[in-house]
């Protein structure tokens, strides 16, 4: 067991688009486990390998909570294969310590993977629910894409960065969702009636 350092924001690895694993070896294997190790210490729900200096296509997940067992899934070259619905989350990431804005998500998502045995699966997460937030944030890191690109709100998430003593903004990388904003800005206003 190892616990890995993790790049904090402003890391330019973290910037990177990441290449495919060519086979699940001893050394990925290793690698997953710590990552694992290295999430569990840190309170993470998910670990990406760029966000630990590998240059590498794939990340660890576990959204057990406190009354049940750790379940932690890898995931190894994954694509996401279906998306649908969108859900606003509240989202902090282990590379940008203490810091927290409002993002915008797919609710409904399924992705392909290879797990530790290099077998394909897929699976499933719908509703918002935590695992489906948590594999689109850990996705987003294999091609260099971070949780604050997908802010609600650039004024916040200016002010959350500079209160937390992180790098500013890269205004030129925030992804404009309006199909997703006009799906959540709709919710919102049926469930104030």
């Amino acid at each position: 067991m190892a616990i890995l350092k993790i790049l904090h924001y402003g890391d330019e690895r973290l910037r990177q688009k990441c290449r495919e694993v060519s086979k699940v070896s001893k050394k990925i294997k290793t690698l997953a486990q710590d990552m694992i190790d290295t999430m569990y210490v840190n309170n993470g729900v998910g670990l990406a390998a760029p966000q630990v200096g590998e240059d590498l296509r794939m990340f660890v997940i576990d959204v057990s909570t406190d009354d049940e067992p750790l379940n932690p899934i890898v995931f190894i070259n994954p694509k996401i294969i279906k998306k649908s619905g969108a859900i606003k989350s509240n989202e902090g990431c282990l590379s940008f310590p203490k810091a927290y804005v409002d993002v915008r998500r797919y609710k409904n998502i399924m992705i392909k993977a290879l797990d530790l045995k290099g077998r394909p699966f897929v699976l499933e997460a719908k509703d918002g629910e935590l695992l489906a937030r948590a594999i689109q944030h850990e996705y987003d890191h294999l091609d260099g894409i971070l949780f604050i690109d997908h802010s609600r709100n650039m004024f916040e998430a200016i002010e959350v960065l500079k209160n937390n003593n992180l790098p500013e903004l890269e205004r030129e990388r925030l992804i404009d969702e309006p199909e997703l904003e006009d799906e959540i800005l709709k919710q919102e206003s049926e469930n104030k009636e």
